[in-house]
C-alpha cells in the first residue's frame, strides 16, 4: 500500500494538528486528569489514521481486458438505468453510478483504453452524493473515451464531503485501461454512461474495486 500524493499535504498539516493538541493535552491534562489526556491521544489518533485511510492507494491485480469496461473506482453500485444524456450523448445511453464512502480507496481508474475525446469540469453545487439531480446539477468533471469498440463517458462528481475533484486526462491524450485518471478527496460518486446495448456485468448494491471489477462489456 501506498499514500497517494494528494495526499501528502493534508496528511502533514492534520500530523501538525495532532501533534499539537497533544503536546497542549499533555502538559495541561497529564497530571490532574490523565485519564481526559489519554482520551484525547486516542481520538485524536483515530481520527489522524482514518485521514491517512482516505489517500491510500492498495496493491492490487488489475484487470486487463479490452473486450470489458473495468469500474473506475471503489464503492456500491447505486444506480443502474437508460437515461437521456444531454452533455455528451445527446441521447439515450446507460448510466451505471457507483457510491464512495469515506472509507473506499477514491483513486480513479480509466475503464478503457483510448483516446481522451471529451474532457470538461462543471462548477456545480454539493448535494449529497445519493441524490438524483447530483449527476447533473452537482460540481463534477466528465471523460470520454473512444476506442475500436465504443465510446463512454464516466463522470466524477462532487457530494456533500466531497469539495475537491482532481483529473488528470487531457484532449487527445491515449489512455490505458486501468491506468490512474483521477482523485476525488473524500469520496461521492462515480458515473459511467454507456451506449444502448452494451452488457451490464454489476447490479444494484454491488460492491465494486476500482480497476479490477468488470462493469460491462462490449461482447
Amino acid at each position: 500500500m501506498t499514500i497517494h500524493r494528494e495526499g501528502y499535504r493534508t496528511i502533514g498539516i492534520t500530523a501538525l494538528v495532532f501533534g499539537a493538541i497533544n503536546i497542549f493535552s499533555f502538559n495541561f491534562f497529564s497530571e490532574s486528569t490523565p485519564w481526559l489526556s489519554a482520551v484525547i491521544f486516542f481520538v485524536t489518533l483515530f481520527l489522524f489514521l482514518f485521514i491517512i485511510s482516505f489517500f491510500r492507494v492498495p496493491n492490487r491485480v488489475l484487470t486487463k481486458d479490452e473486450t470489458k469496461i473495468i469500474c473506475p473506482a471503489d464503492g456500491k453500485v447505486v444506480v443502474i438505468e437508460e437515461i437521456v444524456d444531454v452533455e455528451f450523448f445527446k441521447g439515450k445511453c446507460l448510466q451505471v453510478s457507483i457510491f464512495m464512502s469515506p472509507a473506499n480507496v477514491h483513486q480513479n481508474r480509466h475503464p478503457m483504453s483510448g483516446e481522451v475525446i471529451y474532457n470538461q469540469y462543471h462548477k456545480g453545487k454539493f448535494l449529497v452524493a445519493w441524490h438524483p439531480k447530483s449527476s447533473t446539477e452537482n460540481e463534477r468533471w466528465s471523460v470520454a473515451v473512444k476506442n475500436n469498440y465504443g465510446t463512454i463517458l464516466y463522470k466524477q462528481i462532487a457530494g456533500a464531503l466531497a469539495k475537491r475533484i482532481c483529473n488528470y486526462s487531457k484532449v487527445g491524450e491515449q489512455v490505458k485501461q486501468t491506468d490512474e485518471y483521477g482523485f476525488i478527496k473524500f469520496g461521492s460518486r462515480v458515473d459511467v454512461l454507456l451506449p444502448i446495448g452494451t452488457k451490464v456485468n454489476v447490479s444494484m448494491n454491488e460492491v465494486v474495486k476500482g480497476g479490477v471489477t468488470v462493469l460491462g462489456s462490449w461482447v
